[in-house]
């Protein structure tokens, strides 16, 4: 449903994120589910140690679960969240830290909805190692459908970055 969803949601214009939009579409247009969640399982779960890493600590330390994680934990808790007790994920997995990028713009408090505090925790948490996460993956022989992803998500961070360090 999602593929479906995004394969048919077309954005108007010709910048970089809306090309990389159009390039995702296209791959969810012709990537069946199934191979998707086998991609993904290959990719980022495999048997033992994952192909790519979804993790800041491994980027930033080299290993998971180091002193990385336990500043993002910090920083968390200082913003009044902390990890699900359901969530298997540690919170330095790139989905957790959209997630929060997410919840600093959307938040109804405005403690926590301001650009200063949005620009802290990416650059703490994500601007140092998003681009080598979508590096490894658009590098990945075996990525193909999540090569789009990595694409379209590489264009936004870099987006996000210029537009920081504008504000």
């Amino acid at each position: 449903v999602l593929l479906d969803r995004i394969s048919a949601a077309r954005a108007p214009g010709d910048g970089a994120l809306n090309r990389a939009w159009v390039a995702l579409a296209e791959a969810c247009t012709r990537a069946p589910a199934e191979a998707v969640r086998d991609e993904y399982e290959t990719l980022f779960i495999g048997v033992g140690k994952p192909e790519v890493m979804l993790y800041g600590s491994y980027y930033l330390s080299g290993f998971l679960m180091e002193k990385p994680l336990a500043e993002l934990r910090t920083d968390l808790a200082r913003l009044g969240l902390e990890r699900a007790g359901s969530v298997v994920e540690s919170e330095d997995h790139i989905a957790s830290l959209c997630e929060v990028m997410r919840y600093l713009i959307a938040s109804d408090d405005v403690m926590q909805n301001n650009i200063a505090v949005q620009k802290r925790f990416f650059a703490a948490h994500m601007q140092a190692w998003v681009a080598s996460l979508c590096d490894a993956i658009l590098a990945h022989p075996r990525a193909n459908f999540y090569a789009a992803v990595a694409h379209i998500a590489a264009v936004f961070f870099e987006v996000e970055m210029q537009a920081f360090d504008m504000g």
